[in-house]
Order: C-alpha cells, then sequence, then structure tokens
C-alpha cells in the first residue's frame, strides 16, 4: 500500500533533506524512523527538497509499504524513533497513482526577515537578519514584476539541474509586522535557491540600492549575475504543498496560518 505523510522540520541542524553518506539529512532520519515502525526498509519520496538550514511546517512524502499499521501507531510510532528537531504531523493512505512530488500542483513558502539593528539570540537560525531599515512598501512594489509565468534564470542557482527556467507565480506578496517583514510567495514548482534570490533581490530593492523596476530588469536579463545576493537559508520555511482535491491531502497544521510565523509572539 501507498502511504503518504507530513513532515515538520527545523533545518538548522541538517545537511538538507536529501539523504547523503556523511552528512546528517532529513530524508536519513525519516526513513530511518519509518524502517523500525515498518519492520523493513522504507524509501520516501517528497515534495520538494531543502536546503541546509531551510525548514519546514508541511513537507509531503509517500512511500510504500506491506506493513499494516493504523494513522495513529505510524505517527507515535516513528515520532518516537525521530530527534527533537523533526517530527511527522499526519499520516494517511493514499491511492497508487498518488506521488508527492508529480501530484503537486504549487507550492508555498514563506521568507522571514527579522529587521532591526540588534541581533537576535532566539530568532537567529529562524529568521534572516537584515540591519538597514527595509522599505518594504517599494518591497511589495516590485515583487508584481515576478508574479505570473516567466523565465526565472536570473532567479535560479548556476547549479540548478532543472530542464526549464520557466515557471508560474500565483502569489507574492511582501508585509510588514513590526519588526519582521514576510515575503510570502505561491508557484506551480521553485527553482534552485530560486526563493532565496527572489529574497535577495526584494532585500536590495528594501534598501534603497536599487529602485523597485530593477526587479523586472533583473528578471528579463535572464542572468544570475544581474540578481545579486543570496538570502540565508535560516528564513526559509516550506509551509504547504497543495494537490488536486481527488487526493485529500491534508494542508498546513491550524496553528500556521496564512499571517501566522512568529508574528503573535513578537
Amino acid at each position: 500500500m501507498r502511504i503518504a505523510a507530513g513532515v515538520e522540520y527545523c533545518g538548522t541542524k541538517f545537511y538538507g533533506w536529501q539523504k547523503q553518506t556523511r552528512s546528517r539529512t532529513v530524508q536519513q532520519c525519516i526513513e530511518n524512523a519509518f524502517s523500525k515502525v515498518a519492520n523493513h526498509a522504507i524509501i520516501v519520496q517528497c515534495a520538494g527538497r531543502t536546503d541546509s538550514g531551510v525548514h519546514a511546517f508541511n513537507q509531503v512524502i509517500h512511500f510504500d509499504t506491506t506493513s499494516i499499521r493504523e494513522d495513529h501507531s505510524w505517527i507515535f510510532g516513528v515520532n518516537s524513533n525521530l530527534p527533537e528537531d523533526v517530527n511527522v504531523t499526519w499520516v494517511k493512505r493514499v491511492n497508487d497513482d498518488f506521488h508527492a512530488r508529480f501530484s503537486a500542483i504549487s507550492r508555498q513558502y514563506k521568507y522571514i526577515i527579522l529587521n532591526r539593528p540588534a541581533r537576535s539570540s532566539v530568532l537567529g537560525n529562524l529568521t534572516s537578519w537584515q540591519v538597514e531599515h527595509l522599505d518594504d512598501v517599494l518591497m511589495s512594489e516590485s515583487a508584481k514584476y515576478l508574479i505570473g509565468m516567466h523565465d526565472f534564470t536570473s532567479f535560479r542557482a548556476t547549479a540548478c539541474q532543472s530542464k526549464s527556467p520557466v515557471r508560474v507565480i500565483e502569489y507574492l506578496s511582501v508585509k510588514r509586522h513590526d519588526e519582521l517583514i514576510i515575503i510570502d510567495v505561491i508557484a506551480n514548482a521553485f527553482l534552485h535557491h530560486m526563493v532565496r534570490n527572489i529574497a535577495g533581490v526584494l532585500i536590495q530593492v528594501g534598501n534603497k540600492k536599487y529602485p523597485a523596476t530593477w526587479v523586472k530588469e533583473v528578471l528579463q536579463a535572464r542572468d544570475r549575475k544581474r540578481g545579486g545576493i543570496t538570502a540565508p537559508a535560516s528564513g526559509l520555511y516550506l509551509i504547504k504543498v497543495n494537490y488536486p482535491d481527488e487526493f485529500n491531502i491534508p494542508s498546513s497544521p491550524n496553528c500556521i496560518s496564512n499571517e501566522f510565523i512568529f508574528t503573535d509572539f513578537i
């Protein structure tokens, strides 16, 4: 049978999602825990591989198994075999045609910027710290140039292996919550470092190094060198993966709404 699950993790101490020989990764921890509960080796597929330091509230995975367990037994059994910085939030049986990556129709990420003169000992690994005051209105204005279907070559990592640089951004907003600036983006799929490179460009507009129209120039240049900095991984969160209704895949936990991450605590 095929099982789907939601995985939540703090990426600070992980060397990304994908399993590697010598480094601690989320996939390695998840597969080890599910294998113990299933009593056989489990190989998981995920909705999207995240980089070192990137966090997730609802990474979606699937795997095939011959073991029969109740959903709650999978959850409690797996979580008891996971370290404190990763856990499973839901588990459910799905049809064999479901695929965590290829069945997805869109993904949602948030990029969190702590914008104040002093660093934070609490949020240091959970946000991107920017000392200079950022103009969130200019950032929001410039972000509009990226909405729609575009060639995002200027916003992809040079090592990106995707065959096509074309992606569709369905939604992109920039909002300030006191000392936090939250970039919220939904797209059909993302290129390697795409969100972090978008954040890097918007930050340069926010500190008035460039005008809002510069974002359009970077996009049309189709040249990664024009985009400048890649924003730190610590501010990036995979929030939600959307699927066709027929699969009935749970969304993000109720505590993570469109306007919430840290804002209720500060």
